[in-house]
């Protein structure tokens, strides 16, 4: 499977929101292409600030790995 990560407050998406709005012809939610509003809604798996990336995908692969995980 696939691991969604992305950083906070990152803008997700192919067109922006006036596009999307426009071409659709509705109201969107604010911070509908948000990376926040998206890990609520099921589309991300985590948010990690770049800082810690590198820690979380170490910890993420002895995870599925089954090693003892790194501290």
């Amino acid at each position: 499977g696939d691991i969604n990560i992305a950083e906070p407050g990152a803008l997700i998406g192919f067109a922006g929101p006036r596009v999307v709005r426009d071409t659709t012809g509705k109201e969107l939610p604010d911070g509908f292409q948000t990376s926040e509003f998206l890990l609520e809604h099921g589309f991300l798996d985590f948010i990690v600030h770049r800082k810690h990336l590198k820690k979380k995908i170490n910890q993420y692969l002895d995870l599925i790995l089954n090693r003892p995980l790194r501290k």
